[in-house]
């Protein structure tokens, strides 16, 4: 019997295409990994006490906006719209939770629809999929869109159909109308520091137009009835200092991403930003590198730990690059801060449901208000102190000292950030 010596090239195949293999293997089975440790980690576990800002009105073109930084104030609010609503009422949300506080909406939207009030609502079906289905019964009187999980049919290339609606809208009437980074449910209320804004006036009607142009564009579904239109008139004017940036991933729209980048390129003075989920790309690291080497006081408040343990190792893996810069890092401790706003030069104010990943600039439906007016900036950099206080900063020294199993848990995942 004669043996064949193996083929060196068969055999070097094998090796880089296991290889190639462990590369893209080793990154998702560190992070479902990780996942499950934190998730074991947390169970029990309370958010700390975190200090609170009472609900800030100011006034911008003599339109009354407040700003909202504690869940319950925001709920109580929005609820007390809703109660008065007399004619219309759009309600649009990515969670909305089957416990206490989302039964609250619940009711108080089908008692409005009971009295003749027309009730839209939308909500993400990816985002509730643990929500029981007995919730997410509703009355025929109220007008309710499931925004589905699978959206692209037969089209499963067609990759702008994947976006998940994000945004957190609330319209009552011509009257007033909520927009920020605040889901539904118990635990915002107390135990997450996030921000929503109300706003009166013309921004109404954009918000208004926001959710129609949504609502028409998904109507139809081949998995159920097609909804009715709804036909709103144009708005009469235009807002010069409230203006709305809302990402449309079926109509390839990221206009979030533009509008932050023109903000830092133009700042002179101060860029302080707070953001739940923080992963940019390169380019955007590059305009807030460039700002912090040009003497803009550059600051990110993050939270120490997030709810999703993978986003936060790998957003880690830009703080070398903005600590050599001079970008100073904030963590928000003991509670999940969810916040996506940004002020800039004590004149430019942005807050709404895009964070700084991919999903958010470049993948989801999302929505931020941009305003410019001081007295917006003012309060805004009054509540970014207030959460200043129960911050720890990141200092280089204390970053370059981390230890060598965290340093390579950052460079593992790194890839992962593409896909988020």
């Amino acid at each position: 019997m004669v043996s064949s010596a193996p083929d060196p090239e068969s055999t070097v195949l094998r090796v880089v295409r296991r290889l190639l293999i462990a590369l893209v293997v080793t990154p998702f089975a560190v992070a479902v990994g990780l996942t499950l440790v934190d998730n074991y980690r947390r169970r029990g576990k309370k958010a700390k006490p975190f200090p609170r800002t009472p609900p800030r009105k100011v006034t911008v073109e003599e339109r009354d906006l407040t700003i909202y930084t504690y869940g319950q104030d925001l709920y109580d609010a929005m609820l007390a719209a809703i109660d008065s609503a007399q004619h219309q009422i759009f309600f649009e949300t990515y969670i909305w939770k089957g416990d206490e506080v989302g039964e609250a909406f619940k009711r108080a939207l089908a008692a409005a629809a009971e009295r003749g009030v027309e009730v839209y609502c939308i909500y993400d079906a990816f985002a509730n999929l643990v929500v029981s289905r007995r919730f997410k019964r509703f009355p025929a009187s109220m007008t309710v869109m499931r925004f589905p999980v699978y959206n692209a049919g037969w089209k499963f290339w067609d990759f702008r159909h994947y976006g998940r609606n994000h945004r957190k809208i609330l319209v009552v009437d011509d009257t007033v109308a909520f927009v920020g980074g605040y889901n539904i449910g118990s635990e915002y209320s107390t135990d997450w520091r996030d921000t929503h804004i109300s706003v009166t006036g013309p921004a109404v009607w954009d918000l208004k137009r926001t959710f129609a142009d949504f609502w028409n564009l998904h109507r139809r579904n081949r998995l159920r009835p097609s909804l009715p239109p709804l036909l709103l008139e144009a708005p009469s004017t235009w807002e010069a200092h409230i203006r709305l940036s809302r990402n449309n991933p079926r109509l390839m729209m990221f206009p979030i991403r533009s509008m932050y980048m023109e903000a830092i390129n133009r700042a002179s003075k101060n860029v302080w930003m707070t953001h739940a989920y923080f992963i940019p790309d390169q380019d955007f690291v590059d305009v807030l590198v460039l700002a912090a080497q040009r003497g803009v006081d550059v600051r990110i408040l993050l939270p120490h730990k997030s709810n999703h343990i993978v986003t936060d190792w790998i957003s880690r893996g830009y703080y070398s690059q903005f600590l050599a810069a001079g970008i100073r890092i904030f963590r928000y401790q003991g509670a999940m801060v969810h916040a996506k706003t940004s002020t800039i030069d004590g004149n430019w104010t942005t807050i709404g449901t895009a964070n700084i990943d991919r999903l958010s600039l470049t993948g989801n439906y999302e929505i931020n208000v941009e305003i410019i007016d001081e007295a917006m900036a003012a309060a805004m950099e009054e509540i970014y102190e207030v959460d200043l206080t129960n911050c720890l900063e990141l200092t280089r020294d204390e970053w370059e000292a981390r230890d060598l199993h965290r340093k390579f848990t950052e460079l593992v995942l790194g890839p992962l950030g593409r896909l988020l």
